[in-house]
């Protein structure tokens, strides 16, 4: 699965650089995000497919035996207990090919890391009218 290091433009472009077998799984995980996360943008940050309401909210890729999937390390925190079957670091997990995709925990962390982004995005709103 060699990507296109040029640079992507668009999730679709980087989901079409990929089999049709690992495509179906991307366009899932795409389909499940804008689910949680409606009012989300698009786009591609690090190279990777991204996700973004009042910052970042997760980014994910495909790799030769897994999906990498990143919701920043509150969201891995808080999803500890669900993903401790899964390998991960401190604002990653690896969800392997050769195991069925848990798509409704990335939902869960999609609605999650949204509550998360809008409380921060507020409080900030806050400080400011302070000044």
């Amino acid at each position: 699965m060699e990507n296109n290091k040029a640079g992507f433009i668009s999730i679709d472009e980087y989901i079409a650089t990929f089999p049709e077998d690992i495509q179906k799984i991307l366009k899932k995980i795409r389909a499940t995000i804008k689910a949680a996360a409606p009012d989300a943008e698009e786009k591609i940050s690090y190279q990777m497919p991204t996700f973004a309401l009042k910052g970042n909210l997760v980014h994910f890729a495909a790799f030769k035996n897994h999906i990498g999937f990143y919701p920043v390390p509150t969201g891995i925190e808080k999803f500890k207990k669900e993903l401790s079957v899964y390998e991960g670091a401190k604002g990653s997990v690896k969800f392997p090919l050769d195991k069925p995709i848990p798509y409704t925990l990335i939902s869960k962390i999609v609605k999650f890391r949204v509550k998360e982004n809008l409380a921060k995005a507020a409080e900030k709103e806050k400080l400011k009218n302070k000044k």
